[in-house]
């Protein structure tokens, strides 16, 4: 059994990744909607906008998001390592273990039971249970590594390393908290410096699990699927330590404006404003390994999925910077401007190249040579595309919309617009909004059908892990040596 790669684990994450994808994305549609039309929660507290909007992050970052990059983690690991996971009955225990905290987040978060902290809501025994498995998640990944038998450390592998030892100390502390009861705990932070960690979390859960994961998935998938060698073995190492140490710091731009002392407020700034050098430089790595392979984008739509992703790379993270400004973050700040920067980067860059990541292994898995239909895939694609320009174009365009209607004062220093005033002009860019995120959800509906056609009826691969001399293994499956 050691002679062979551990690909059940994987093609269960895989799976629940797109499955996950569609509830996720079906509550961001409804809670669209509900913006638009107030109605749709029908009355019920518990399709009460202000209970699913947690529901839907939780389900796009958690169930989604890290239900992929557990299998392709597991992939790359295995892969790069040239060796078995670690321990298979861990590795099943951190599927299903994963599986346990998502499905307690759909059912508590609807009934209210939340600790009020953003991307944290979930309350104490429910952290315990993400504690626990993040460790077996840690002890799976890291033992691979050590029992490896190349040398070398592939720089994907590093990202990943990186998301899984910053999310165990961004959660543990965070999380600390003060049981009052089996569903209720309070923070042991107060005020301020509640609101500081909670950002530092917050913005290093952008920084560790929706970027530095994804580069882990940038540093492999993009150089296999292209057949090119990545542009600059160096500069992802560069682009490596510049990102790790730098977005740790940028936090306190959340709360600009706030009692935060002013200087911590500024550090944050500066830092999130050197965060555009290491972010730019590793979507250039992205974008470089193409040379002589762009032709590749007219038939490979996998290609289109990975490629576009780093473009909205580039955007989100020329954006995140600029919003921390203070001058800008005083016209931004509280406006769906912020809501259009996150999800630029949300379903751009962190939805497709999760897709284009599962569009690879998927064939894999089913020991196929590619997904049922290319076609559906190019499909996917478009109405995909066209979604996340629809809503992000509308929430820019009502987000400088709100900051200016809400900063306007007539001569005698009276507001010109009341808030319902600019409630009403947002109206229509909320329609256009529920019009993209609809179109991006049938794309992920699209997938679901390509998945569930191309691994109907097929056992999961068996894939040998080639006896290779130490020596040379250095090379194997390591696409910037390609």
């Amino acid at each position: 059994m050691d002679q062979h790669y551990n690909y059940k684990v994987v093609k269960q994450f895989a799976i629940a990744t797109v499955v996950w994808g569609v509830v996720g994305m079906l509550v961001g549609v409804l809670i669209a909607a509900q913006l638009a039309w107030p109605a749709l929660n029908l009355d019920i507290p518990w399709l009460t906008y202000g209970r699913l909007r947690p529901l839907h992050t939780n389900a796009v970052i958690f169930a989604f998001g890290i239900c992929g990059l557990f299998a392709t983690s597991y992939y790359v690991v295995q892969r790069t390592c040239q060796v078995r996971l670690f321990s298979d009955k861990l590795a099943a225990f951190t599927f299903w273990g994963w599986q346990a905290v998502i499905l307690s987040a759909v059912v508590t978060l609807p009934m209210g039971l939340t600790r009020g902290k953003e991307y944290a809501e979930l309350e104490w025994p429910i952290s315990i249970l993400i504690a626990v498995v993040w460790i077996a998640y840690a002890v799976v990944f890291f033992g691979t590594i050590v029992k490896r038998k190349v040398k070398h450390i592939y720089v994907a592998n590093w990202f990943f390393a990186a998301y899984i030892i910053a999310v165990t100390i961004l959660h543990v502390v965070n999380g600390m908290s003060m049981p009052a009861s089996a569903f209720k705990s309070y923070s042991v932070y107060a005020g301020v410096q509640d609101a500081m960690i909670q950002w530092w979390y917050g913005h290093n859960a952008v920084g560790f699990i929706l970027t530095a994961g994804y580069l882990g998935m940038v540093y492999y998938f993009i150089p296999k699927q292209a057949e090119r060698p990545v542009y600059s073995y160096r500069l992802s190492i560069v682009h490596f330590w510049a990102l790790i140490f730098t977005y740790m710091w940028a936090g306190p731009h959340h709360l600009h404006y706030t009692a935060l002392p002013d200087w911590t407020q500024s550090l944050g700034m500066v830092f999130s404003l050197v965060l555009l050098a290491p972010s730019w430089g590793g979507m250039i790595n992205g974008m470089m390994t193409l040379s002589g392979a762009w032709h590749k984008l007219r038939t490979d739509p996998i290609l289109k999925f990975m490629i576009v992703s780093l473009s909205f790379y580039g955007i989100a993270t020329f954006e995140g910077p600029m919003m921390s400004i203070k001058t800008i973050n005083s016209l931004s700040h509280y406006t769906d401007w912020t809501i259009a920067h996150v999800h630029g980067g949300a379903l751009g860059w962190v939805g497709f190249i999760t897709m284009g990541s599962i569009y690879y292994i998927i064939p894999r898995l089913a020991a196929e040579q590619k997904m049922y239909s290319t076609k559906l895939i190019d499909l996917h694609f478009w109405v995909a595309t066209i979604g996340i320009v629809l809503y992000i174009a509308a929430m820019w365009i009502a987000g400088v919309m709100q900051g200016l209607m809400w900063r306007a004062v007539n001569p005698d220093g009276t507001l010109t617009y009341t808030f319902a005033e600019s409630v009403k002009a947002t109206y229509p860019y909320y329609v256009v909004r529920f019009s993209g995120g609809l179109l991006y959800l049938s794309g992920m509906c699209i997938m679901a059908y390509n998945t569930w056609m191309t691994l109907r009826g097929r056992a999961t691969a068996v894939a040998r892990i080639p006896a290779l001399k130490v020596a040379h293994a250095e090379h194997a499956e390591q696409p910037a040596h390609a």
